[in-house]
Formats: C-alpha cells, sequence, structure tokens
C-alpha cells in the first residue's frame, strides 16, 4: 500500500512538473504573440481616449471601464471561440473576414476625414446638443466597442499566427492571456491619458515647486495631446485598415499592390539601414494609409451616393 501511495505520488509530482512547464510555454508563448501584435495594440491606444472627449471628467473612468469590459467580451467570447474554430475548420476564412474588417476601419476613418474638410458638421458636438447624457455616453460606447471588435480581431489573428502550431488547449490558452493583458494595458495607459489634466490640476495644489510645475505641465499638455490622439487615432485606422486588405491581397496572390509597397520598404530600408526597421515599418504603414484612404473614400462616395437615391 505504501509503495502504491509513493507511486501515486510519483505520477502526481510528473503531471505537476509537466503543467508547469506547459504554463511557462503558454507566458513566452503569449509574450512572444504580444509583442507581434504589438503595433495594434498602439493603435487602439491611440484610438480609444476620443471616444471620451466631451463628457464630464466624472464619466471618463466609468466610460473606459464599460468599453474595456466590452472589448475583453469581444475578445474572450466572440472572437477566441472563431478564431479557434476557423482555425481548425476553415483557415481560409481568416484572410477576408480580416479584409472586411479592414474596410470598415478605412470607412470610419474617411468619413471623419471628410468631416474634417466639409467643416461645419461637427458630430461630436451636435450630439452633445442632441442627445441627453446617458444616450451620448451609450453611443460613445457602442462606437469603441465596435471599433474595438476590428482591432482585437487583427490582434487576435496575428497571435493566433504565432501559436498555430501549438496544441489547440495551448492556443486557447495563450490567447485568453494575450486578450487579458492587453485590454488592461490597453484601457490601463487610455485611463491614464484622458485623466493626465485631473493629475496635472491635482499636483499644482501640491507644496513642492516641481510638483506644481509637472502639474501646470500635464494640464497645458493634455490639449495638444487629446489633438494628436484625434490625428494619430484616425491615422492609427488607415494604416491598421490598409495594412489589413493589403495583407488580404497578399494572402490571396494578387501581389502587385503588396508587392510594391514591400519592395518600396526594403529599398527605403536599405537606403538608411541605421534605423532600418524604422524605416521599413513607416513606409508599410504609409502605403497602407493610402490604400486605406482609397478604399475608405469608395466606400464613403458608395454610400453618400446610395443615401441621395
Amino acid at each position: 500500500m505504501p509503495s502504491g501511495l509513493i507511486a501515486l505520488l510519483d505520477d502526481v509530482a510528473g503531471i505537476v512538473k509537466l503543467t508547469a512547464t506547459s504554463l511557462d510555454d503558454v507566458a513566452a508563448a503569449a509574450g512572444k504573440a504580444g509583442t507581434k501584435a504589438a503595433g495594434v495594440v498602439i493603435d487602439d491606444t491611440a484610438v480609444a481616449p476620443r471616444y471620451v472627449m466631451g463628457l464630464t471628467p466624472d464619466r471618463e473612468l466609468p466610460i473606459i471601464w464599460k468599453i474595456a469590459k466590452g472589448s475583453l467580451r469581444n475578445k474572450l467570447l466572440f472572437l477566441l471561440p472563431a478564431a479557434l474554430l476557423i482555425s481548425a475548420v476553415a483557415p481560409w476564412l481568416l484572410p477576408p473576414l480580416l479584409m472586411l474588417g479592414g474596410a470598415f476601419l478605412c470607412y470610419e476613418a474617411a468619413e471623419k476625414l471628410l468631416e474634417a474638410v466639409q467643416g461645419g458638421h461637427d458630430v461630436a458636438k451636435e450630439a452633445l446638443e442632441t442627445l441627453n447624457s446617458t444616450e451620448l455616453e451609450n453611443q460613445k460606447v457602442s462606437g469603441a466597442i465596435r471599433t474595438d471588435f476590428i482591432l482585437s480581431g487583427e490582434i487576435m489573428a496575428i497571435s493566433l499566427g504565432t501559436v498555430a502550431s501549438e496544441p489547440i488547449w495551448e492556443q486557447a490558452l495563450i490567447l485568453v492571456v494575450v486578450a487579458i493583458l492587453i485590454t488592461a494595458g490597453v484601457y490601463g495607459v487610455v485611463g491614464f491619458i484622458v485623466k493626465m489634466d485631473d493629475i496635472g490640476l491635482h499636483l499644482a495644489t501640491r507644496a513642492s515647486a516641481m510638483s506644481r510645475a509637472i502639474g501646470r505641465g500635464l494640464v497645458k499638455a493634455m490639449p495638444v495631446l487629446m489633438r494628436i490622439l484625434a490625428v494619430v487615432g484616425t491615422a492609427a485606422m488607415l494604416w491598421v485598415g490598409g495594412g489589413l486588405i493589403v495583407h488580404g491581397l497578399h494572402e490571396f496572390h494578387w501581389d502587385a499592390i503588396p508587392g510594391t509597397i514591400h519592395h518600396a520598404a526594403q529599398a527605403a530600408a536599405s537606403a538608411l539601414p541605421s534605423v532600418g526597421p524604422l524605416v521599413d515599418w513607416t513606409v508599410n504603414a504609409i502605403g497602407g494609409a493610402i490604400v486605406g484612404l482609397i478604399v475608405g473614400g469608395i466606400i464613403v462616395a458608395a454610400l453618400h451616393l446610395f443615401k441621395k437615391h
């Protein structure tokens, strides 16, 4: 009997050791997957703050919390099962679905650019005037979660691509870890950005001269930062959306546009080897943004023409 117990404990110890090794592998793979998706994470962080612009300060963090919960729900309840199912059953579906998501981002960005160029039609101001606070908040949250769905879809797709050779249970664990950590990171940073002016006001009342100087600097920087983020957010939708379309074209072996962008990026990186990776990324982003602007412009024009009829 004791020998049987010892054998059982040895088996349990072996299982525990195997589980620990597997969890280490999951953590390492999750880190790699998260790094691969870093560009989209930056885009997500740039886009999100604009959804709390025009709202009262006391509602900023609650709205961000609502969006964060919606983002996590997007990733865990919808995108994770869908990604695993598509990967296992119909991997050919992933590129066209991502291209459709990219087209939606391009449309949103082009619509915003059109409103900015036309002038006199401030949708955010119009919403403030025509909607009550609850309706406005719900509109902002639903819009943010819709956009997040596309960005989260790309994050999950990129992450899945880095671990496609792993067992299905390990893929699921890795994607869960990536989803939780990226959501927490993105919306933690977004929360800090939108409360930066309040932090600055608090520091400006402190006794320390350095604290007051930092506080005043944060308050003055906040409007500039929000304007920059608004521009970066729109640009991000263009280069991410356009990038999805370009990548999809490559997957279907329609390489005229992807090939042109790739060769231009390689040539520019070779000309500036000291900053080659940065130049390569920048040229690819610009190429994606140009494609995104064209696609988004076509969709906006088609929808406006349809509305007229």
